[in-house]
């Protein structure tokens, strides 16, 4: 049993001549930094002076004066640099979205088949993994790119799937989504039961803590989010159609159009990146014990749900870590678009507007932030959830 005498004293700071001499050497590398910094920076900007290159973030301001190929906000060549600079960052930001979105699903799903009891389900598994983490990204998203331009038919020969879906050497293109009236209750709808599926789970979780018993919580939520919205659609007469594309002479006319580019820059991030979360999926199931398995199948479970409800929530604490870097390594590759001629940041602004400005140094600096604090973010984010899933007292 211990008491306060017994405890630790708390660290208090003394004026001792060793503390003063630590902060001195602190202060004088903090300047010398600051000094080197501010140094570097006035040697650049009278280097740039003397051979007569502007300087400064005005050119902003100025008209781009060039076409992007796909833009996810209004834009047109009259546009301001700055505009360019949005445009570039909005499909960045889209194409590392959607392949840490694809590349986690493809990975949890190959990673859990590689350690499927079924031979030929390993080994396929298995043959993918090594097949997409030993052959270079770059070669990936040719591959695909020169895949789609070169093997897909042209417009007239076009593949349609369901829904106005329209695949041929062009892109993809999807069918253009038209609000109609009361659109704006759906919303509203679907909002409210995400809030009453948010008090559900919690209810549930309460309940069972309490008194020991389960309640169906998934499926509740599952129904009310997307019943409820569907109820409000249904009852208001359908306020949003789909406009499929027509074709017109040697095009398609309307619809959103994915250029071959996006695609094939999303699939060559994905499968690739895929590749290595199914190992890290793969690293953290195995690092379970076993014995966790067989208690839970003692108790009835069958596999599938032992696997959801007791192996992979313990495997997370071992997947997530991992799992992060691949996520920032998806935001870091995305900068090979410029590889297949997609507009992202890097091809529009730290290349085009660099060409035609000539200020290197503020454009690829706006360009390495941008990528610095979109890793940072995620980085966070990650370990939040990471945090979450710490066992309590640790």
């Amino acid at each position: 049993m211990t008491n306060e005498s017994d405890s630790a004293p708390g660290r208090r700071f003394r004026l001792t001549p060793a503390a003063v001499r630590a902060a001195a050497l602190q202060a004088a590398l903090v300047g010398a930094v600051v000094l080197l910094a501010w140094s570097l920076i006035a040697t650049a900007r009278q280097n740039l002076a003397d051979q007569h290159i502007a300087s400064g973030f005005g050119f902003l301001q100025q008209t781009a004066g060039f076409d992007v190929s796909q833009s996810l906000i209004a834009y047109n060549r009259s546009d301001t640099y700055g505009r360019v600079f949005l445009v570039g960052l909005a499909n960045t930001l889209l194409v590392s979205v959607l392949g840490v979105l694809f590349a986690t699903v493809i990975g949890f799903a190959v990673g859990i088949a590689r350690l499927s009891p079924s031979w030929v389900l390993a080994r396929l598994a298995g043959a993918y993994v090594e097949i997409t983490r030993n052959l270079p990204l770059l070669f990936q998203i040719l591959f695909w790119y020169l895949l789609m331009i070169g093997v897909l038919p042209g417009p007239r020969q076009s593949l349609e799937g369901p829904f106005g879906l329209v695949l041929n050497n062009r892109g993809l293109i999807l069918p253009q989504p038209v609000a109609g009236v009361g659109l704006e209750w759906v919303a509203v709808a679907a909002g409210a039961a995400v809030v009453a599926a948010a008090v559900v789970s919690r209810w549930a979780r309460a309940r069972q803590a309490r008194t020991g018993r389960g309640f169906p919580a998934g499926r509740v939520s599952a129904l009310l989010i997307v019943g409820v919205p569907l109820a409000v659609f249904l009852l208001l007469g359908q306020p949003l159609t789909l406009a499929p594309a027509e074709l017109r002479g040697f095009n398609f006319i309307g619809g959103i159009r994915l250029v071959p580019e996006f695609v094939a820059l999303v699939a060559g991030l994905a499968l690739y990146t895929a590749g290595f979360i199914a190992e890290i999926v793969r690293a953290g199931i195995q690092a379970v014990d076993r014995g966790q398995s067989e208690a839970a199948a003692s108790l009835g479970l069958r596999p599938g749900r032992t696997l959801q409800l007791v192996v992979i929530p313990q495997a997370m604490r071992v997947i997530v870590p991992p799992l992060t870097s691949q996520y920032l390594n998806v935001v870091k590759n995305s900068s090979l678009a410029m590889a297949v001629g997609f507009p992202d940041l890097v091809a529009v602004f730290a290349g085009t507007t660099l060409n035609q400005t000539g200020q290197a140094i503020e454009i690829i600096a706006m360009t390495m932030a941008v990528y610095l604090a979109i890793s940072l973010l995620t980085a966070l984010a990650m370990n939040l959830y990471n945090r979450r899933l710490a066992p309590v007292g640790r």
